[in-house]
């Protein structure tokens, strides 16, 4: 049984126990579907009876300052990673990043790989909070758009209030997708909503793969504001993030890829 209740560090877990038995049940691995991994890892039978699981999340520092999200997957090659967050401060990477997986127990294999090297420099890993992580993420977001987290977010007490931190433009990042997920499955996520397939945009990286990313224009700002309601819905067996974006942002996206 995978328990499905509360996490530790408050909140129920962005309904990941739920969510992710089906990723039990399916069997699909975010980044470990590559054959012959030394590292992969398959999610026990069992789960979690006397206690509840922790959040599924680490830090990450030393990174190379040009590390990607890639760079960051291949590292733990062979983990279901559900998203990677690079800390920025004054508009600069950290070296910093928060990586979050699909099971508690991942955190156990990623904690091995501290202090080994990716490119040059070697990595160092920690256990984190769920609560250090949406901090981050309300502080990302506030940075983009020219404030000071201190001044805007003082106390962020959950990854909500940082998106309420932004304003709508009517575009929208969705992070999470399935890699095989097409323009139709994403018009089938928000079918409430008028969209075209011009409107949609996943994003490729230097190789031609999806990213697991993809921006969406909605009619107004209105819409995408109202669109925010399918944030952490599942498409397919994932559950999907999702983010107030830009013109600016999407069209730097899509153009990285090309």
């Amino acid at each position: 049984m995978f328990y499905r209740g509360r996490y530790p560090d408050g909140g129920n877990g962005r309904e990941m126990g739920a969510k992710r038995q089906r990723l039990v049940d399916q069997g699909p691995s975010f980044y470990g579907t590559s054959p012959g991994s030394s590292f992969m890892y398959n999610p026990p039978s069992y789960g979690y009876v006397a206690q509840p699981p922790p959040f599924p999340v680490v830090r990450l520092r030393g990174l190379p300052f040009d590390c990607t999200e890639n760079d960051v997957a291949e590292f733990f090659h062979g983990l279901d990673i559900v998203d990677v967050l690079f800390v920025h401060k004054g508009g600069k990477f950290t070296g910093e990043a928060f990586c979050v997986f699909g099971y508690p127990l991942q955190v156990d294999f990623a904690l091995q790989k501290n202090r080994q090297n990716m490119g040059r420099r070697y990595v160092e890993v920690f256990r984190s909070k769920r609560h250090d992580y949406y901090k981050a993420i309300a502080n990302e977001i506030s940075d983009a758009h020219g404030g000071s987290p201190h001044r805007n977010a003082p106390r962020a007490k959950s990854y909500d209030e940082g998106k309420d931190l932004a304003e709508h433009s009517g575009v929208l990042r969705l992070r999470g997708l399935p890699f095989s997920a097409g323009k139709d499955d994403i018009m089938e996520f928000f079918k409430d909503f008028v969209l075209s397939e011009d409107s949609i945009h996943i994003t490729m990286n230097s190789d031609g793969r999806p990213t697991g990313e993809a921006f969406v224009e909605f009619g107004s700002s209105e819409d995408s504001k109202a669109a925010m309601a399918k944030d952490r819905m599942t498409l397919g067996s994932r559950y999907i993030e999702l983010f107030p974006s830009s013109v600016e942002e999407m069209e730097e996206a899509v153009t990285r890829g090309r």
